[in-house]
């Protein structure tokens, strides 16, 4: 596999976002990349910035209806994990592609703040009618990352 590829979210059939990335590493389970923010401009949430210069540390997992990305400053400060829920990532020809399931937790780098995210748009996607088995995957995976977060281990302890 090359040290270089390209991460693709898509969200119901369509590319939401693609960026280039570097392999950190592969363990054939997970494959874990290094970017940076590729979005133009901030994004401000409210609760973080993302900004140019941010690295993500990104983990997606052929097994599991996550991603879990850690996010630091261009200095190396920890900001926090930015979570996904997806489906499985599919790893094929040099690209990462991963489907969004709208649902997202947010943990702040002290593990103080765990917000569950967009939940209203997971609602109104109709997920629940057209793929009950997906939809209850998810809504198991953004219960699993939740209860990770509040672990002593958090979500640090996930790519162990």
């Amino acid at each position: 596999m090359t040290d270089r590829l390209t991460v693709t979210l898509t969200k119901a059939g369509r590319t939401k976002i693609r960026y280039p990335a570097e392999l950190v590493a592969d363990t054939g389970t997970r494959i874990t990349v290094r970017a940076p923010w590729a979005a133009p401009g901030v994004r401000d949430f409210g609760f973080v910035r993302f900004e140019p210069g941010d690295v993500f540390t990104e983990h997606f997992w052929r097994d599991r209806w996550y991603a879990v990305k850690e996010v630091r400053t261009s200095g190396g400060v920890l900001k926090g994990w930015y979570c996904d829920v997806t489906r499985p990532a599919v790893v094929e020809d040099g690209v990462i592609t991963v489907e969004d399931l709208d649902l997202d937790l947010w943990v702040s780098a002290d593990g103080s703040s765990v917000l569950r995210l967009d939940e209203d748009e997971f609602a109104a996607s109709g997920l629940a009618g057209t793929d009950p088995e997906a939809a209850a995957e998810a809504v198991r995976a953004l219960d699993a990352l939740e209860a990770q977060a509040r672990s002593a281990a958090g979500l640090a302890a996930l790519p162990a």
